[in-house]
């Protein structure tokens, strides 16, 4: 009896094994990331959800100009587009030149005109973009039917607050970037806390135990824990594709691996204008746009450079228009090389002509906010980014309350 009371005494006083060298101090580089970068990785993470579906609020607060209405028009011709950029010019006014603009192959859409300069030696987003704006045009009168200022847009705010904190792009993007590859590490560092070190300790690690707890403590660890271990390859994945944009290293490295080892990255410089300017007409950028139409009947639109000078202007070798061929999604898309005086086709590369590596380097940003495959993907992208955004409240709250605990003892 007395035996038997003192193994009982004995289990009942059993202490915890301490955690090892390596969990102890992955532990502690984990607290001391989530606490020096946590509010900044919560703002890093809800911009880019409230960012996630910009495409679809857009498109249901402006459809009244996206589609221009015009009746008839298998009657009617769309105007020339210097035409119609002398009557955009006219009834906005703007000081600045019209930069580009997107050319639907829907007729029954309106065409856009952008206004956007860049002033590179400025320190902050309202000051790096004199002017980012656009106009909805009916392409079959040359009128104006709506202006939207894109640069203090609500979406285009968020965005640079996601991309670079407001700061000018050429280092606030680092600034960015630098607590992003610390989230990187506690991404890792909190699977490696997470993973269970026995079978009794993964029934817990992958379900919520909220059935015999109302403590918030305990709650609140496990939305810590479990929802950051099921969000984890999709944290991952964002994380990668963001940090694509912050550091070139991470752009050559994701091409080589997805090209199998190629290090160059298509250059199309050497295909240059070769016809005398004096060929350039009115109607050259008409006879391009005509060419592409042709081409990709069944594309969603494309861009045209109306060949302005502009603020941080440099030399281009050639005329290039870029094809979007889905209506919400970049990565399948098409580069034509023209002659800027002939309106010649001078190269085309369509998807595929593009080795993996280009194909993953363009579809990057679709991936990153969740367009990849449509609305599936954005919700998916939505959800991970509310939940990474969560994960600094909830490890705040962790360590908060082992303090009070620490402090009271």
């Amino acid at each position: 009896m007395r035996l038997a009371f003192s193994m009982f005494m004995r289990k009942k006083h059993h202490h915890k094994k301490k955690p090892g060298f390596f969990k102890k101090w992955t532990a502690k580089l984990h607290l001391w990331f989530g606490l020096s970068i946590g509010t900044l990785i919560f703002i890093i993470a809800i911009t880019g959800a409230l960012f996630v579906f910009k495409d679809e609020v857009e498109n249901f607060s402006r459809k009244e100009y996206i589609y221009h209405h015009e009746q008839n028009i298998d009657q009617k011709q769309i105007l020339p587009i210097r035409q119609m950029e002398k009557l955009v010019d006219q009834q906005t006014k703007e000081k600045y030149p019209i930069h580009w603009v997107n050319v639907p192959i829907d007729k029954t859409m309106s065409y856009q005109f952008y206004w956007y300069e860049h002033q590179p030696d400025q320190w902050n987003y309202f000051d790096e973009f004199p002017i980012y704006k656009v106009a909805y045009v009916n392409p079959y009168n040359g009128k104006v039917l709506q202006t939207y200022d894109e640069k203090n847009g609500f979406f285009a705010i968020v965005k640079s607050i996601h991309w670079s904190f407001l700061l000018k792009q050429d280092w606030g993007t680092y600034v960015v970037g630098i607590p992003v590859i610390i989230f990187l590490l506690m991404l890792i560092t909190g699977i490696v806390l997470w993973w269970p070190k026995n079978k009794a300790a993964r029934k817990q690690r992958f379900k919520f135990q909220w059935r015999d707890t109302t403590q918030w403590k305990r709650k609140n660890y496990d939305l810590h824990n479990i929802l950051g271990f099921y969000s984890s390859i999709f944290a991952l994945i964002l994380t990668i594709t963001g940090l694509f944009y912050a550091f070139f290293v991470v752009q050559a490295m994701v091409y080589v691996i997805f090209s199998g080892g190629e290090t160059a990255y298509p250059d199309f410089s050497k295909i240059t204008t070769k016809a005398p300017i004096e060929m350039r007409t009115d109607r050259t950028l008409d006879k391009i746009s005509n060419k592409v139409k042709e081409l990709y009947p069944s594309a969603y639109g494309f861009s045209l450079d109306l060949g302005h000078p502009h603020i941080d202007d440099h030399e281009h070798p050639n005329f290039e228009v870029y094809v979007k061929h889905l209506s919400y999604s970049y990565h399948k898309s098409s580069s034509l090389i023209f002659d800027e005086n002939s309106g010649e086709l001078l190269h085309t590369h369509d998807p595929k002509d593009k080795n993996f590596g280009e194909k993953t380097v363009a579809a990057n940003y679709d991936i990153h906010v969740g367009a990849i495959l449509g609305l599936p993907t954005k919700i998916i992208a939505f959800i991970v980014s509310l939940i990474i955004a969560s994960m600094p409240i909830t490890g705040f709250m962790i360590w908060w309350g082992r303090r009070k605990k620490t402090q009271i003892k």
